[in-house]
């Protein structure tokens, strides 16, 4: 043998002992895409029930949601209502009725000042 075939069996062998050491990695490798594209198939297989329960989920939050909207649409329908009727009250009877207290008030005050005045005459009388 000579050095070239020499060299070149060293050169040979090293290749060998190069691509089994990258092989390991490759093979480790493979192992965990497989991992991966099992663990990928079973998270598909588990978020189908999980989308048909959201959308179960999301047409019986439509359904309440229309509901909401018939109550809130009754409420403002009844809060107008309850407007107009204060309205017409103020306007029918809001103008007697201050003016019913306003002279209960007045009576009273005058009243109030008339029993004064006696009290101070009787005071005065009885002091002279």
């Amino acid at each position: 043998m000579s050095a070239g075939q020499i060299a070149a069996l060293i050169a040979a062998g090293a290749f060998v002992l190069l691509v089994v050491l990258l092989a390991i990695p490759l093979i480790k490798l493979g192992r965990t895409l497989d991992e991966a594209t099992i663990a990928i198939r079973k998270t598909h297989e588990s978020s189908a029930p999980l989308l048909k329960n959201a959308d179960r989920t999301i047409t019986h939050v439509n359904t309440q949601l229309q509901r909401v909207d018939g109550i809130t649409t009754n409420a403002r329908t009844v809060t107008g209502n309850v407007s107009a009727l204060t309205s017409l009250f103020t306007a029918t009877m809001g103008g007697p009725l201050v003016k019913t207290a306003a002279f209960s008030y007045g009576v009273s005050k005058a009243i109030k000042a008339r029993r004064a005045a006696r009290e101070r005459s009787r005071g005065r009388r009885g002091s002279k």
